[in-house]
């Protein structure tokens, strides 16, 4: 099997640095069109660090989070006692440091989750890992916190007011006490823009966008893996600069044909959305009220990219916008509020799509 190498994300590593190498501040949104790369980027980055920085990384993408119990044991690891007596177990927070140097989740013994859990209070796992955060500084080191994919917290089953704490939380290690760096990484820009809106984030965070490569950066990659001006040229006009269609290519050796096949697929799916919204209008939970999509709002955005490439947020339909959002045909940028497909192959299906439709 072919070894693709992580390529190219000079510019938003420098960000990242610069900021591990700056006094903990603001929270920073990592985000960005789905399969941009963003995971990788934060794989790439921990490996890269110093050891100067524990990284405690929390991957909620595979975590099924249906309570708020299943969310705060998606933070931690446990500690688990090695059989024998030749290792001592560990009872303090200092003991679990020591032992710690990057890892996925936050060590945790039983004794102090049942600490955590006796309220079914998120204060108690704060709590928790302020502590162990002070006894990482403590040894001259830098915490780093990483939740990836945090928008799975919408699946948790409580009330809202866990986000407010959480966020709150993230101030409280970043601006108050200035003790941990804090990366949210999410592909979901409306979820931003709930907790954004609920946890008073203006002035204690910003935004770092992953997107996807540029015409010169997909050229250079593709290059190094033997791709002929043509084949390159196919790749650009069928996937763009998306990463995951990109490592698809590099191991097809009729690149063509599936960059068609994929496209074909795309065409369907749009396709079979816009049949389905011919039988139901969709509910969009904005703010307390609950709105239906109407199909004719869908088509109008969407009618929009048959010339353009991007537009303006401003004066769409917001239900149909979110809609198309939500169901990842369409992506937000947080910063310039430009609204884009997700992919170029959204991009051409969309089109090829109302093409039909008009004749």
């Amino acid at each position: 099997m072919r070894d693709v190498e992580f390529h190219n994300r000079e510019k938003e590593t420098r960000e990242i640095r610069a900021i591990l190498d700056s006094r903990p501040t603001l929270i920073t949104f990592i985000y960005g069109p789905i399969n941009s790369g963003k995971t990788e980027l934060i794989t790439h980055t921990i490996e890269e660090l110093p050891d100067e920085y524990v990284v405690f990384y929390i991957n909620l993408r595979t975590k099924f989070l249906a309570s708020y119990d299943e969310f705060i044991e998606s933070l931690f690891e446990m500690e688990m006692e090695a059989e024998g007596a030749t290792r001592k177990k560990k009872e303090t927070l200092a003991e679990l440091v020591s032992s710690v140097t990057k890892v996925a989740g936050i060590p945790i013994t039983k004794e102090f989750m049942d600490y955590v859990f006796k309220d079914k209070k998120p204060k108690n796992a704060f709590s928790y890992i302020i502590k162990l955060f002070e006894e990482v500084e403590a040894t001259g080191k830098q915490p780093v916190l990483i939740v990836d994919e945090l928008q799975k917290i919408g699946d948790v089953n409580v009330n809202s007011s866990l986000i407010y704490e959480l966020f709150n939380f993230f101030i409280d290690l970043t601006k108050e006490r200035h003790l941990a760096h804090v990366f949210v990484a999410t592909s979901d820009s409306l979820f931003i823009e709930q907790i954004y809106s609920e946890a008073m984030l203006s002035g204690r965070c910003r935004y770092l966008l992953v997107d996807d490569f540029d015409r010169g950066t997909t050229t250079a990659f593709l290059g190094e893996y033997g791709f002929t001006d043509g084949e390159t040229q196919t790749a650009w006009d069928y996937c763009g600069g998306k990463p995951i269609f990109l490592l698809e290519l590099i191991r097809i050796d009729e690149k063509e044909r599936f960059a068609k096949k994929i496209l074909a697929t795309r065409v369907n799916q749009l396709k079979d959305l816009l049949d389905y919204l011919d039988y139901t209008k969709p509910g969009i939970a904005i703010g307390e009220t609950r709105y239906l999509v109407e199909k004719e709002d869908v088509v109008n955005i969407l009618r929009r990219f048959v010339d353009a490439e991007d537009i303006d947020s401003d004066g769409l339909n917001r239900p149909a916008k979110q809609f198309l959002i939500e169901d990842n045909i369409l992506f937000l940028d947080l910063d310039t509020g430009i609204i884009k497909p997700q992919s170029r192959l959204n991009l051409l299906a969309i089109r090829k799509v109302l093409e039909e439709r008009v004749q």
